[in-house]
């Protein structure tokens, strides 16, 4: 099957350039694509997935990803699909979570031996000479073209405005699309479909200056069936490091999705084949569990290898069974004796587990009675754990339906 029809067929394809052109070109010949990742945080996250997924099902076909850092542009900030400037990050920040965010590429990317890239337009950017850059490459752009650009339209239209620094960005972009063209025989970029202004001009760029065609391609922006954005939850993101985003909890995401995102996300956060993915569909009613679990698992498995995958089913169906559970398999914070003599209040507990990301939010889950000690609802924000809530020197804290942490005493 051609490089574009999965891409169809699995739901990443949202806009493209010109997909006949790129439909032959996948046919002919190793395509060089590349996506960009500003390197903000130390960790990537759920909402990165899509992309670093679309650039491994090209790599499964033969084609070259190019994971392109934005060294350079991450310290202006893009501001496509944001409401408000983004606080400036320091530049050896910027540098230290580009090398903790090739380390999670390469779980899901092979690189080197002319398989794949790892870059930094840090490597480009940061020695520009901004009047020969102004010369050579702003005289492409027109304002006016670029201010009816969707990312840039509502921020005009906005109280904050639009800063000069954040208004180079579409240019820096272009232009990294340019030097990768020259260097590495780059013809397509991907990205979200808030990015397709920025893509376009890069394409446009690289018509203009070379004469020749390069191609777009952007993915739809997933939010969930209850309109959250993708890998956004009441604890807060979902991390692919391990150690902001237990394996775990990475795996109770997947199988709390919704019904109606079920089959919709594996196609996009699996390699299961579409005629596995086919006869899931078919499951109704309570049976739609099955689906989400395969979900869960094959994610987690992606992401943080097989072994914590059935550690994280196993523990999630023995939260599920509850009757005479074995907790050993569940999450758990380890806590000292002596401060369970003098008592813990409840909402301090839960955020120190990991429940909730704040006293507030367990004061509110608490008066909606989501948040439960050994299967009975805690009443009130001014419970105080003690001794005598816990058996054999254990005790079982739950938030909703779902989601459990075991606390032991030392």
């Amino acid at each position: 099957m051609n490089a574009l029809d999965i891409l169809k067929e699995r739901g990443f394809l949202q806009q493209c350039s010109d997909e006949s052109s790129l439909k032959k070109l996948f046919s002919r010949s190793k395509v060089v694509y590349y996506i960009g990742f500003d390197p903000t945080a130390d960790s990537l996250h759920v909402g990165s997935l899509l992309p670093i997924m679309a650039m491994a099902h090209l790599q499964k076909a033969g084609h070259i990803p190019i994971a392109l850092a934005g060294g350079g542009t991450a310290l202006i900030g893009d501001p496509s699909g944001k409401a408000k400037e983004r606080p400036l990050a320091a530049k050896k920040e910027i540098e230290q979570n580009a090398k903790k965010i090739l380390e999670q590429f390469k779980v899901y990317l092979s690189f080197g031996k002319g398989r794949g890239m790892f870059l930094n337009n840090a490597d480009w950017l940061l020695d520009l000479n901004y009047i020969e850059f102004l010369r050579d490459i702003g005289k492409y752009f027109r304002v006016n073209e670029m201010i009816k650009r969707e990312g840039y339209r509502i921020r005009l239209e906005r109280r904050e405005g639009l800063s000069f620094i954040e208004f180079n960005y579409q240019l820096l972009q272009a232009f990294d699309f340019l030097k990768l063209f020259e260097k590495h025989g780059c013809v397509l970029q991907m990205g979200g479909d808030d990015q397709w202004g920025n893509i376009l001009a890069g394409v446009n760029l690289i018509r203009r200056i070379k004469g020749k065609q390069a191609l777009a391609l952007t993915f739809p922006l997933i939010e969930t069936a209850h309109g959250q954005k993708m890998g956004k939850t009441e604890k807060g993101t979902i991390w692919l490091n391990p150690k902001k985003t237990s394996p775990y909890d990475f795996y109770q995401y997947w199988i709390n999705t919704n019904d109606r995102d079920v089959i919709r996300f594996l196609k996009l956060f699996t390699f299961l084949p579409i005629e596995k993915i086919e006869e899931l569909a078919k499951l109704k009613g309570a049976d739609i569990r099955q689906a989400k679990e395969i979900l869960a698992f094959e994610a987690t498995k992606i992401t943080h290898g097989e072994k914590e995958a059935k550690k994280s089913q196993v523990a999630s169906r023995t939260a599920f069974a509850k009757a005479g559970k074995d907790l050993s398999s569940l999450p758990t914070t380890t806590i000292k004796k002596i401060r369970i003599g003098t008592g813990i209040r409840i909402v301090d507990l839960l955020c120190e587990v990991g429940l909730v990301p704040s006293r507030s939010e367990a004061f509110r889950l608490i008066r909606q009675g989501g948040i439960y000690i050994n299967d009975k609802k805690v009443s009130s924000g001014d419970t105080i754990v003690g001794a005598n809530l816990f058996k054999n020197g254990e005790m079982l804290l739950r938030k909703g339906k779902k989601q459990y942490r075991r606390v032991m005493i030392k």
